[in-house]
């Protein structure tokens, strides 16, 4: 069965067809919520019917800026003059709209529409600029552009060498790390001290609390030297269920050790259950090395 009027979308890749419902002077695409099955159709038929009923009046493409460090309602809030702006008479035709992507942040996408692809890049630069202008350094990538890979480049260009010591985030910052291609340039290895007698023993963490800022900075100090790095990163904090040395679940430090600069700590409090937690952390703990990678 299929309402009146609408076109099959043939699903080769399972057994629910999509639909393309014409409608007065819109069209709409009905799709499965299997991904591979989506996304299929998409690349097979969605877009190549966009491009077909565009003609050559206009093509459409979009940009995304990936973003890391404020919540979607604080964002959108920072961009609401621009989405002003392309809402005035004579402005680009542009649409900015924003995705929560759970543990890899947030996604601004730039879409826009023009009679060349070489007007759509120039709008799309345009945006891009005006948005980085007001978001900054919150933006840290640009479509496929992953944190792990963003940091990995700034380690090559700076020609410098990076070791990880893990605790509660047990093994997921290495293992994003090693993800990138061309890694061993630039990584080391890690630590998972997950043990409290690991920090001690293995990495020269003083006795006593581990879930604090100076254990993180001894954390990255030690597994630098351990592993001759030129950079070493700490993380350390309450995973959960529940709290440690009277630390609420969510509370996780990040150290840093590099050259020519003081060994430091930085506190965040994350939100979510135990496996939420530790993936924000990984990501808290890389994205405080890009930061400081890129303002140096």
């Amino acid at each position: 069965d299929r309402p009146v009027g609408t076109e099959f979308i043939v699903n080769h890749r399972g057994t629910a067809p999509g639909l393309i419902c014409v409608i007065g002077d819109k069209v709409l695409y009905a799709v499965p919520g299997v991904p591979h099955e989506m996304q299929a159709m998409v690349d097979d038929v969605i877009v190549a019917d966009l491009v077909r009923r565009s003609g050559e009046s206009g093509v459409i493409a979009s940009r995304v800026l990936r973003t890391w460090g404020a919540a979607e309602s604080a964002i959108a809030e920072m961009v609401a003059p621009r989405l002003v702006a392309l809402d005035a008479p004579g402005a680009p035709a542009a649409t900015i709209a924003f995705l929560a992507s759970g543990m890899e942040g947030i996604k601004v996408r730039i879409t826009a529409k023009a009679s060349t692809r070489d007007l759509v890049d120039a709008i799309l630069d345009t945006e891009e600029h005006a948005l980085r202008a007001i978001m900054g350094r919150l933006v840290f990538g640009v479509d496929d552009d992953s944190m792990e890979r963003v940091v990995g480049q700034l380690l090559l260009n700076a020609g410098l060498t990076l070791a990880v010591a893990e605790s509660l985030t047990g093994g997921l910052v290495s293992s994003r790390l090693v993800g990138v291609p061309g890694a061993s340039a630039w990584f080391k290895g890690a630590v998972v001290s997950y043990a409290s007698e690991v920090k001690f023993d293995l990495l020269g963490v003083a006795n006593g609390p581990v879930v604090s800022a100076a254990a993180a900075i001894a954390m990255a100090e030690g597994v630098r030297n351990r592993l001759r790095a030129d950079v070493g990163l700490g993380v350390t904090g309450v995973a959960g269920p529940d709290e440690q040395e009277g630390h609420p679940v969510g509370t996780v430090f990040v150290g840093l050790a590099r050259p020519g600069h003081p060994a430091e700590a930085v506190e965040l409090r994350l939100p979510g259950d135990r496996e939420r937690v530790r993936q924000y952390a990984a990501i808290g703990l890389l994205d405080l090395l890009r930061l400081r990678l890129s303002s140096s």
